[in-house]
């Protein structure tokens, strides 16, 4: 299995429950802190085209502190901007296997994904 990586950022409660259950289940990985890490376009454009604007938290306080006008006129095409900007708008967490991304944290979901 490649490098997992586990993108969030460290106070997050629902990080913190994925990064315990990938320590209590033996599963390596490196842990991307987006807010002090960053992130890369690069990388953003392959989250957006895999996951689209699922990787959005619209629940956030950076999705609430965004104005209106950009908060309705955003889309897959111009969301990479606004990510990069404003990194804590990505849902967390967000699991990269080397294969395939998930955001969010279900147990189940990560037993079935990373069973080897």
């Amino acid at each position: 299995m490649s490098t997992i990586t586990l993108y969030g950022i460290k106070n997050c409660d629902t990080v913190k429950k994925a990064r315990r259950w990938l320590d209590d289940n033996g599963v390596p990985y490196h842990f991307h802190d987006v807010r002090a890490d960053g992130l890369e376009a690069a990388q953003v454009d392959t989250w957006l085209r895999e996951l689209g604007l699922e990787l959005i938290n619209r629940r956030s306080t950076s999705w609430k502190a965004l104005d209106e006008q950009t908060r309705n006129a955003l889309n897959v095409e111009n969301a990479r901007d606004v990510i990069l900007a404003h990194p804590t708008l990505v849902k967390r967490p967000l699991l990269d296997t080397g294969r395939e991304r998930r955001v969010g944290f279900k147990p189940a979901e990560y037993q079935a994904l990373l069973k080897a």
